[in-house]
């Protein structure tokens, strides 16, 4: 099944929702640590776990041979997540707006929606060699 890896401020876990709740655990110590504040670290741990889900089903695509890789960091103020999988990719620009009224009782989209609403920014990447990186922040 695959190993979860860590280091001081990474976390690598194999493609399966089984590994949320570590995620959410590594997370929450690590800012706590930092003595951020509790409605911060929520906001934080709701946007890393509906990002993490994306990049295991749609990203990975449940494959568990590939994996999903969480950095967090602090910096100028803010506080933030990479969350980075090894898929093909996709287009942020063509998911479809989860407001809208045709869209309203359809799932997709609403994930990331969630994600843009709670972080200040919200920052999509596609690195040559492969897979999708958003890099999520959100100031103290």
């Amino acid at each position: 099944m695959g190993e979860i890896e860590r280091t001081s401020d990474t976390i690598r876990i194999p493609s399966s929702t089984d590994h949320i709740a570590v995620v959410d655990e590594f997370l929450e110590e690590w800012l706590r640590i930092r003595r951020v504040p509790e409605d911060t670290i929520a906001d934080l741990a709701i946007a890393i776990t509906e990002l993490v889900n994306n990049a295991i089903k749609h990203g990975n695509k449940k494959n568990q041979a590939k994996k999903v890789t969480i950095r967090l960091f602090m910096e100028n103020g803010e506080a933030g997540a990479t969350i980075a999988d090894e898929g093909t990719g996709f287009d942020p620009g063509a998911i479809p707006d989860p407001v809208a009224e045709e869209n309203l009782m359809k799932e997709i989209g609403r994930g990331i929606f969630i994600v843009r609403s709670l972080m200040d920014e919200v920052e999509f990447s596609f690195p040559p060699e492969g897979g999708t990186k958003v890099t999520i922040t959100k100031r103290l």
